[in-house]
């Protein structure tokens, strides 16, 4: 079914059993010495094990002041290299490739994490804070080089299979090829020739030290999708310079930290959608080129492959989500596969707040040297109280330890507030995830009643050893005078579910990711006036960029009314009244209120559940009100802790 992902592929005398690639993403796994932790190891294990054909390490620094953040990995030294010997030997026991991505952060460097300003080819200042580089000299470039040289040979001697050399994202190497960051009047700047000089230099260190039998790639930011940045008429003389100068493939992706909505799309940008920049490179080449980001699906993997846009498929935050993905779609298992929505709230997001990754739809991610659930010693009767996210979670782990699990769902249909948050536009990959919870639950066995409510009364009757309360969250109303009275508010979910049609001049009270969304979800009619009204000095803040982004885009050009630091002090059947920061009192006609004002926790039969005596957890958003993420692990880990 699918014979181009699965074809086999050599480069530089090494095969790739399958076109399936792991590329480079920050885990927060490594140390702040840059080796390899257990954790780290086992997580690339684990991808390893699930089929992939090769994977790309995270960006390795090639020198202690190159590095992004507290704990990414390095090769800037030999001491180093034990920890790391460990992984390439570990990946290679399953038939895997493993490249090591080689970088330097330049200007993104963090001035608290270097304890000095960073260096890059300019003086230009950083996308994240208000520090201005220092720029490098020539002297200190051409020691550069070597650095980059040295690690990858160091990388070889570890045994990996080669190197990427991170060449895109606003990272040092792109900081030289694009003219947006490189103002240099030397031999290194002006001219596409110039600004590839670097990279140039660098490629003849690493093959020079490192020889024919290693693979050398390089990733490209093809389009920076920022004012006077690299596009892609430009990036095609790039590649073939770079091919010239002795790279063995390409990596496409697109932007950088100033358009940072590119580097690590969401689920505003359609699957496969960056296959097409693949598409023109390859056109110009004739070494491999691989597609990246946003490509969860093997069927349109291998389209793209059909189509000769690409040689090789990354599936990044796809393996985070699913790291047996190249297994289960080789063998037929298309309902097993579990697909990355493109959320980015684990995997990007977090690392932001210097946390190690994370999962929204699966929780093994950073455990999976734990090693997979293990039967019970004694099967246990267990019942489970809401079939959103946490809940099935639970389900499902509590039966793979050999429990007998009944889910009771008061509705008529699982995800709880996930579910609603498959309406808006750009939100119903979402589904797929909900579908996947209940295949695995179908197949393992676990019993769902929906429209059953429990009662405190009704759950001492459940006759069960263990009792999971997974009820969920509630929208919650602001105390806003009229709203309660009002005709015509509801809340989000009402709308997005259907119970409540929509009027003609929709006000939205709350502007954080729900209300955006339900702005968006109503505005698709072009006849309705849409208005939302946010205390906060900003929409969306509770979002990851690359949604935030596109999703205000949208909604600008959806004509939708955003007003920000106002206060709403009244609702009536027909209008909205509300402060604007200057005092200024506005009232404006409104036909529906939606209030997008948050959540409230949701647990009714905790104190029930105490006094039965029954051992009890409480997880998800019966908990606090908070994101599926930490529904997610929450319901998980009950479940396995049985």
């Amino acid at each position: 079914m699918f014979d181009h992902l699965f074809s086999p592929l050599t480069i530089r005398g090494k095969t790739l059993k399958n076109r399936c690639v792991v590329p480079a993403m920050l885990t927060y796994f490594c140390d702040t010495h840059g080796d390899a932790t257990e954790k780290y190891i086992a997580y690339h294990e684990e991808k390893a094990k699930g089929g992939f054909g090769m994977i790309i390490t995270e960006d390795y620094a090639v020198a202690p002041k190159g590095i992004s953040f507290a704990t990414v990995p390095g090769l800037w030294c030999d001491a180093q290299m034990e920890s790391h010997s460990k992984l390439a030997e570990r990946v290679h026991r399953h038939g895997a490739l493993i490249l090591v991505q080689l970088f330097h952060s330049g200007m993104q460097g963090d001035e608290a994490v270097l304890h000095e300003p960073p260096k890059a080819p300019s003086p230009i200042m950083s996308p994240f804070g208000d520090a201005v580089a220092k720029p490098f000299t020539t002297e200190e470039i051409k020691a550069l080089t070597k650095q980059f040289g040295d690690a990858a040979l160091r990388a070889k001697k570890c045994g990996f299979d080669g190197i990427e050399i991170h060449g895109g994202h606003g990272y040092l190497v792109d900081q030289f090829l694009s003219p947006f960051m490189n103002k240099r009047l030397d031999e290194y700047g002006g001219s596409v020739w110039n600004r590839t000089r670097f990279a140039r230099e660098i490629i003849r260190d690493i093959r020079e030290k490192c020889g024919e039998n290693f693979i050398l790639a390089m990733r490209v930011s093809a389009d920076e999708f920022v004012e006077g940045g690299l596009t892609i008429e430009e990036s095609k003389v790039i590649a073939k310079i770079l091919q010239d100068a002795g790279v063995d493939m390409l990596d496409i992706s697109l932007g950088n930290y100033s358009s940072l909505e590119f580097c690590m799309a969401s689920s505003h940008k359609g699957p496969g959608w960056y296959s097409d920049w693949a598409k023109e490179i390859k056109s110009v080449v004739h070494i491999p080129v691989m597609a990246v980001n946003r490509i969860n699906d093997p069927f349109i993997a291998d389209n793209i492959l059909a189509e000769g846009k690409s040689d090789l498929i990354a599936m990044g935050r796809g393996s985070i989500c699913d790291p047996h993905f190249p297994e289960k779609a080789r063998s037929g298992r298309i309902e097993d596969l579990r697909k990355c929505l493109g959320c980015n709230v684990g995997c990007v997001n977090v690392l932001w707040t210097a946390h190690p990754i994370r999962c929204v739809l699966n929780p093994t991610v950073g455990h999976e040297s734990d090693g997979p659930i293990t039967k019970a010693d004694t099967p246990k009767k267990v019942a489970v109280i809401g079939a959103g996210p946490a809940g099935l979670y639970a389900a499902i782990a509590a039966k793979q330890r050999g429990h007998e699990v009944t889910v009771y769902e008061k509705e008529s249909h699982s995800g709880g507030n996930f579910y609603y948050a498959s309406f808006p536009p750009c939100k119903g990959e979402i589904t797929e995830f909900l579908i996947w919870q209940l295949t695995q639950c179908r197949e393992l066995g676990v019993e769902i009643k929906y429209g059953t409510e429990i009662t405190p009364e009704s759950l001492r009757t459940l006759g069960a050893d263990h009792i999971i309360l997974a009820t969920g969250a509630h929208p919650s109303a602001a105390p806003i005078k009229g709203l309660a009275e009002s005709k015509i508010a509801c809340f989000a979910t009402d709308v997005l579910g259907g119970s409540v049609k929509p009027g003609r001049r929709c006000v939205v009270i709350g502007g954080g990711e729900v209300g955006a969304e339900t702005a968006h979800f109503l505005a698709l009619d072009e006849l309705k006036k849409v208005t939302i009204l946010e205390m906060r000095d900003d929409i969306v803040l509770d979002a990851p960029a690359a949604v935030s982004v596109p999703l205000i885009k949208e909604l600008k050009d959806r004509d939708v009314r955003i007003l920000t630091s106002v206060n709403v002090t009244e609702v009536k059947d027909d209008s909205v009244t509300f402060a604007h920061p200057d005092g200024r009192v506005e009232v404006i006609p409104a036909d529906m209120v939606v209030t997008a004002t948050g959540y409230r926790s949701y647990n009714p039969l905790e104190e029930a559940a105490k006094a039965s005596g029954v051992p009890y957890a409480v997880v998800g958003d019966a908990v606090k009100a908070r994101n599926a993420l930490e529904a997610t692990t929450e319901g998980y880990n009950a479940g396995r802790a049985i």
